[in-house]
């Protein structure tokens, strides 16, 4: 049972908002914006842009930008507002109420797709305890009518008792989710000492989201993981045993795709999922050869394994879809000492994955040297 979960039903008409802040270091990326709205199940009916030095407190944009997108909305008959930034409980209550339609922020919007996504009992666990935390620092958008109390007598009324047993029974649940992913997480560890115990190598794709990471998994285990052209197709770690000529059996792990600035709740709720990659002998780092900046979701990808603690282990870099940039050809590339270092191959084809398979072949031997 989920408690007070928003979800979108799907074939929603959205407004989006990105506005460019001043002095914000990492801006978040409107195409891949456009692709998470598109993910959720929501059409795109206008994108609206501005900037800013600093967000408003009240409605996060400006009064001029905020009558721009009252308009819009009347004029696309938009369901739901979604801004590229992460707004305060205060500023989607304000923006909602002046707009008259559902405003949902960014983190907001990738837990949606998360909930979506999340097929096993852990991933369901995992996603609704982050968004029952997220959830418990916005409840009071659903009380306005507390506004309406002056302080002093009278201010303890129905409305205060409702919010407080808001409060408890998200508690209560968070605490019982948490308790039932402790006994999943002590299987989990159970399966890892197993699989140490065995001997067998761990090798775990890692890598933006919808770079082909399934599509490349099934290829080198021929495994029928779930592919879809989607952003987070894949949310839960799929194991399976492959054989490598010149080395032997080995353990493919498939994993949750990353994104730049994954809200810290989603990370800290599949942090055991994301142990798998902590515990690997080899990544594969998938890259999408057809992205917009290859080098900048390399760069995100790397400050996310930094972030988990997984930055010191051996990694091969994978780049993805040779198929679709013309003139280039599967390959494997080598340092001075002859050692692999990056495979360019296509996931959909398969022209390369044997190049692969021979390239992390070589670098677990070079592992155990």
């Amino acid at each position: 049972m989920s408690l007070f979960l928003d979800r979108h039903s799907g074939g929603e008409r959205a407004l989006l908002v990105h506005i460019k802040l001043a002095g914000e270091r990492n801006q978040e990326d409107l195409s891949e914006f456009e692709n998470l709205v598109k993910s959720a199940g929501c059409l795109t009916t206008k994108v609206i842009l501005g900037s800013r030095v600093v967000p408003s407190p009240k409605w996060f944009v400006g009064s001029g930008k905020l009558a721009e997108i009252c308009s819009f909305v009347r004029k696309y008959s938009a369901n739901v507002v979604i801004f590229n930034h992460n707004l305060s409980a205060t500023q989607e209550r304000n923006l909602e109420g002046k707009l008259c339609c559902k405003v949902v922020d960014r983190t907001s919007l990738i837990l949606d797709i998360f909930s979506q996504r999340a097929r096993t009992h852990e991933g369901k666990l995992q996603v609704e305890l982050a968004q029952l935390q997220h959830l418990s620092t916005k409840l009071i958008r659903g009380w306005t009518h507390l506004e309406r109390q002056q302080g002093g007598i009278g201010t303890r009324g129905p409305g205060e008792t409702q919010l407080e047993f808001d409060k408890r029974l998200i508690r209560n649940r968070v605490a019982k989710i948490k308790s039932r992913l402790v006994k999943v997480h002590k299987q989990r560890e159970q399966n890892r000492q197993r699989r140490i115990r065995s001997g067998l190598p761990l090798v775990s794709l890692v890598g933006y989201t919808n770079v082909g990471k399934s599509q490349l998994f099934n290829q080198l285990t021929r495994a029928d993981v779930y592919v879809k052209n989607q952003l987070f197709a894949t949310l839960d770690p799929t194991m399976r045993k492959g054989y490598l000529a010149n080395y032997g059996s080995v353990i493919f792990a498939d994993t949750v795709g990353f994104l730049s600035n994954l809200p810290h709740r989603l990370i800290d709720a599949f942090r055991a999922t994301l142990e798998e990659v902590c515990q690997a002998s080899l990544l594969l780092h998938v890259a999408d050869l057809t992205a917009k900046d290859v080098n900048l979701s390399v760069r995100r990808v790397n400050q996310i394994l930094t972030d988990i603690g997984a930055q010191n282990i051996p990694t091969l870099m994978v780049y993805n879809k040779t198929d679709i940039v013309e003139a280039l050809n599967p390959r494997v590339d080598r340092d001075s000492s002859g050692k692999p270092v990056s495979v360019y191959l296509s996931g959909l084809s398969g022209a390369g994955v044997e190049g692969l398979r021979s390239a992390v072949a070589s670098r677990l031997r070079l592992n155990q040297v």
